[in-house]
C-alpha cells in the first residue's frame, strides 16, 4: 500500500444491500482520526461516496446514503473501499462502476474489499494475485466462485501489496484505524478509537471469533453442539453442554461418535486447542494469556495439554517458520 505524505484520501463504493454498520465504522474511525477535538473537520484526511448515479444507495437494513462525488479520476484517491452486503444480488454494483474499478486498479490505486466487497472486486478479476480475506461465513462461496484466487478465513482482515480485503463487522474500524495509524499518526488512531469507546485496534492477525466447524455435519445436536463450544472456549461441562441443546449427556455422547468418531470431551479439547494454535502462530499473546482463553488456569498444563493435540510444545509451534497462513481445523 502505497504511503503519502498528503491527506488520507479515500472513496467509498456501497454495493446494493451493503452493510451500514461495516461502512459507517469504517468512514467515522477516519472522521474522526481526521481533526481533533471531535469537530468532523478534514484537516489530515477526506473521502467521498462515489457513484455512477446520484441515486441513493439502500444498505441491507434499508437505510440509504446518499452518493457525494461522481467518479472522476481515481488517482485523487489513495485507496478506494469498496463495501459489500447480501450476496443474493448477482450484480451489486452496474459496469460503469466495474470499469471504474479497473482503471483505478491501472492508476495503481490501492482497493479494499469490506464485507462482501472483496467478492465485487474478484468478480471484476482485481483479486486473482492477492490473498483475500473473508468470512468464515463466505469462504465456502468465494472458493466455488474463484477456484483460482488465493483466499483466507482465519484473520480479520489482510492487506497484500495494493489490495485489502476485511470481514466486516467491527473489523472495519480495526482495519481503518491501521490506515490512520499509518498515514496519519498513532496519535489520530488513539482519539477515532477514544471517541468509539474502542479500547484498541485489533491486528490483522487477529483470529475470527468463530469458524464452521458445525456446517460440516448435518445432525442437529452435533451443530448445535459444536456452535456453542465454539463460543464458550474457556470452558463448560458436557453436562451443562446436553442440559443446554436439551439431550442427555449419553444421548449427546452416543450421537457425537456416531457423527464425527470422536466424543464430546475430545472433539471440545481439540477445538480449543485448535483455537490456541491459531493464537500462537499469528499472535503475541503469552501462553498464560492463551491458556487462560482456552479456559485452562495455568501455563504447564497448558503446554501438557497442547503437545499432547499437536505434538509439539506452544513454544515449537511459535518459533516455527512454516505455520500456514490459511490454517483450517485438524480436529476431525
Amino acid at each position: 500500500m502505497n504511503a503519502s505524505p498528503q491527506k488520507l484520501t479515500i472513496g467509498f463504493i456501497l454495493g446494493r444491500a451493503f452493510t451500514l454498520s461495516a461502512f459507517s465504522l469504517f468512514v467515522d474511525t477516519i472522521r474522526l482520526a481526521s481533526d481533533e477535538l471531535d469537530h468532523s473537520g478534514r484537516v489530515t484526511a477526506d473521502w467521498q461516496v462515489m457513484s455512477s448515479s446520484r441515486n441513493l444507495i439502500t444498505s441491507s437494513c434499508g437505510i440509504s446514503v446518499a452518493p457525494t462525488s461522481a467518479f472522476g479520476d481515481p488517482s485523487r484517491f489513495q485507496y478506494i473501499v469498496v463495501v459489500g452486503g447480501l450476496l443474493n444480488d448477482d450484480n451489486p454494483v452496474d459496469r460503469e462502476t466495474i470499469d471504474f474499478l479497473k482503471r483505478a486498479a491501472a492508476a495503481k490505486v490501492s482497493l479494499i474489499g469490506v464485507c462482501t466487497g472483496s467478492f465485487i472486486l474478484a468478480e471484476a478479476g482485481l483479486m486473482r494475485y492477492h490473498q483475500t480475506c473473508v468470512s468464515w461465513l463466505h469462504i465456502k462461496e468465494f472458493r466455488e466462485r474463484f477456484p483460482h484466487n488465493p483466499v483466507r478465513a482465519d484473520c480479520i482482515f489482510n492487506l497484500d501489496r495494493r489490495r485489502g480485503s476485511c470481514v466486516g463487522g467491527t473489523s472495519a474500524a480495526d482495519m481503518a484505524a491501521t490506515l490512520v495509524r499509518r498515514h496519519i499518526s498513532g496519535r489520530a488512531e488513539r482519539n477515532a478509537l477514544e471517541v468509539l469507546q474502542i479500547d484498541q485496534a485489533r491486528p490483522a492477525v487477529h483470529i475470527q471469533p468463530r469458524r464452521p466447524l458445525f456446517k460440516d455435519f448435518s445432525n442437529i445436536h452435533v451443530k448445535v453442539a459444536l456452535m456453542t463450544m465454539e463460543q464458550n472456549l474457556d470452558g463448560m461441562t458436557i453436562e451443562d453442554l446436553a442440559a443446554r441443546i436439551g439431550v442427555s449427556r449419553r444421548q449427546l455422547e452416543r450421537v457425537f461418535i456416531e457423527t464425527t468418531g470422536l466424543s464430546p470431551a475430545r472433539a471440545f479439547k481439540q477445538i480449543r486447542m485448535d483455537y490456541a494454535k491459531r493464537m500462537i502462530s499469528k499472535t503475541r499473546a503469552s501462553n498464560i494469556e492463551v491458556a487462560l482463553e482456552v479456559g485452562l488456569k495455568n501455563a504447564s498444563h497448558f503446554t501438557r495439554s497442547f503437545k499432547r493435540v499437536h505434538g509439539q510444545t506452544p513454544s515449537q509451534v511459535r518459533g516455527s517458520s512454516g505455520a500456514s497462513d490459511n490454517q483450517e481445523s485438524t480436529w476431525q
